[in-house]
């Protein structure tokens, strides 16, 4: 057997958990995790705990951020994985690369375009390589629009119409943690939208190449609360009396895995979960409007909001041959209450048939038909699970749609976010190039379009 190849992971909030439990679990034959690196010893003694009672791993050693090329220069990794605050991941990336080591980061790659540049130049300048986690990627419903589209059912794609919509459950949490303020997270545009740029990209193969943006605070923060008249007299949720009947209150002390990841680590890492999604200091947007031109000169139009009452996505293409449509609804009628979430099933909501995944296919000159699409098992539509096996596994199956994400793809995507940032802060279009000059991309619909 060939020897284990050796990960650190930098990182240990709430995303970390997806890796630290593919590495010690399905895929430990071939893989190890050797050290945590965190602000919070708390919360690694938590992971620590957890990898001995779930998988008999451990403990790991601990080291303190400050410690991190000490890490690598005691437990000699192959590979960091990146799990941290989005604007640190730049600088776990850049120094594992010239420690030696190979990295994989949580999406979104970074959060602005100066520091997309620097991870860049580092892969330059050290040979190593960087890889995106882009889950949606594998989950079969993308998978199965991608395919749709390699086949050349709608011709060349010319238009993209995406609108994302967040529920009061899902999007007011972004609200309450470090997301809210956009020189941590970039903002939605860069965080969360990061997965649905990338999904366009990867499925009519082309990057943005001029992008215009609108986006406010119109729903969240203190301001759009009083002027409903509603006045918030707590900052954050645990432990406040006053928000017991506060629909959007998370409250930390009950539920065992927030209070011990979280609460008791308060002492150490200064980091507050469950902030007032109606208070202060939210810089962040929760409305997001984008129009953009893409290289192959397909047009965009995409939405986001972070206060639906239900959640999910509507996407067409809309191609020179015809137009696929794809209807997500992941959840319906989902309240947040003391930290207990509650789903609807559709048996149970007003609204008959409201709910589910479909894919519809509409020819140019024929009949429209629905795609069956394919069953997964695990978060992300079965997608997590398929990701980590490419990634983990030596040998895993070979992948004919190519969602295996480089530092490019990552980049491909925060672009987008990026100068819609800049657009937004500016009243004026982006072009991408002058923010980080991609390289030339062999476009999928080349044979395609000299067809038709």
């Amino acid at each position: 057997m060939s020897e284990k190849k050796r990960y650190v992971l930098v990182g240990t909030g709430g995303r970390a958990k997806m890796f630290t439990d593919a590495v010690c679990g399905p895929f430990a034959e071939w893989n190890e995790l050797t050290a945590f690196c965190d602000i919070s010893q708390t919360r690694m003694d938590w992971y620590n705990n957890r990898l001995q009672e779930e998988f008999g791993v451990g403990p790991l050693a601990t080291y303190h951020a400050d410690d991190f090329d000490r890490m690598i220069e005691e437990q000699k990794p192959d590979i960091v994985i990146v799990t941290t605050m989005d604007a640190l991941h730049h600088q776990y990336i850049i120094r594992a690369m010239e420690l030696g080591c190979d990295a994989i980061t949580e999406k979104p790659m970074t959060i602005d375009d100066a520091k997309a540049r620097a991870i860049f130049d580092t892969v330059e300048r050290t040979g190593r390589e960087l890889r995106v986690t882009f889950n949606y990627r594998y989950a079969p419903l993308a998978t199965k629009v991608r395919e749709l589209i390699m086949d050349g059912v709608i011709g060349r794609p010319l238009h993209v119409d995406f609108s994302w919509v967040l529920d009061t459950s899902h999007g007011a949490d972004y609200f309450r943690r470090w997301h809210r303020e956009k020189d941590k997270s970039g903002g939605l545009l860069v965080h969360k939208s990061t997965h649905h740029f990338d999904l366009i990209n990867w499925w009519i193969d082309s990057y943005p190449e001029r992008v215009f943006a609108q986006g406010d605070l119109l729903f969240y923060g203190r301001e759009n609360a009083e002027a409903r008249g509603e006045t918030y007299t707590y900052d954050r949720y645990t432990g406040q009396e006053d928000a017991e009947n506060d629909p959007f209150a998370l409250r930390l002390d009950q539920n065992d895995t927030l209070r011990t990841l979280y609460l008791e680590a308060e002492k150490d890492s200064g980091y507050l979960r469950d902030r007032n999604v109606f208070g202060d200091n939210i810089s962040a947007e929760d409305t997001m409007s984008v129009t953009a031109r893409y290289r192959n000169r397909a047009l965009l139009t995409y939405a986001l909001l972070a206060y639906s009452p239900w959640e999910g996505y509507r996407c067409a293409i809309t191609g020179n041959k015809g137009r696929i449509e794809v209807e997500l609804i992941e959840a319906v009628g989902r309240t947040f209450v003391a930290g207990q979430e509650e789903t609807l099933q559709e048996d149970e909501h007003p609204l008959e048939g409201f709910g589910g995944k479909h894919i519809w296919v509409f020819p140019m000159h024929g009949k429209p038909y629905n795609v069956e699409i394919p069953e997964g098992v695990g978060g992300h539509g079965g997608g997590d699970r398929v990701m980590l096996e490419q990634i983990f596994h030596p040998n895993p199956p070979a992948d004919p749609f190519n969602r295996a994400a480089s530092h490019i793809d990552g980049a491909a995507s925060i672009l987008m976010g990026v100068a819609a940032n800049h657009s937004i802060a500016t009243g004026q279009p982006v072009n991408v190039d002058e923010l980080l000059q991609l390289p030339a991309k062999t476009e999928l619909h080349a044979s395609l379009s000299k067809r038709t």
